[in-house]
């Protein structure tokens, strides 16, 4: 072998056996800070297949995973509740991470399919935060009524405590 071949060996070799490149520059679990309005609001936190993965009360920070299994986006649901006010659920999602693309030059084939898709590394966070601002239930909320009644409506028990206002 010539030496031009060992160097294009040796250099596949380095692209096929390197680390993938959004997993060196990303990460595979990002940070979302959860706020509402009015504050200690309950959420319960879901992945896509209907798992709870966080209960707690707003503000909070909760640490998300990027990855739904191999190739797999994760998509989360938030739901806000507070006694008073209508509950509300906001979706949390995942995006390509540029990085990711970088495998074409630092990762090669290795990186780009097998493991950034494994690790969750090709996707990141679409939003660093959630505030919600939660609407007051119209539900709780009784509306008391004014009804007038004729003379002959009235039960007789009633008629004792009436009090003549004009002649």
């Amino acid at each position: 072998m010539n030496k031009q071949s060992i160097t294009i060996i040796l250099l596949i070799g380095i692209i096929l056996f390197s680390p993938s490149c959004a997993s060196i520059v990303s990460t595979s679990s990002y940070p979302l800070l959860v706020n509402s309005s009015p504050s200690e609001a309950n959420i319960i936190i879901t992945n896509k297949k209907g798992i709870e993965v966080y209960s707690g009360t707003t503000p909070t920070v909760i640490q998300l995973d990027a990855n739904s299994g191999f190739f797999g986006k994760a998509c989360y649901q938030v739901k806000f509740t507070k006694e008073g006010y209508d509950s509300k659920t906001v979706p949390v999602f995942f995006k390509l991470d540029g990085w990711y693309f970088g495998n074409i030059i630092f990762g090669g084939l290795i990186g780009m399919l097998i493991v950034d898709p494994a690790t969750g590394a090709m996707y990141k966070l679409d939003t660093e935060f959630l505030n919600e601002t939660l609407t007051q239930s119209t539900a709780s909320i009784t509306i008391k009524k004014l009804k007038i009644y004729s003379l002959n409506e009235i039960p007789n028990e009633w008629k004792e405590n009436l009090v003549v206002l004009s002649k």
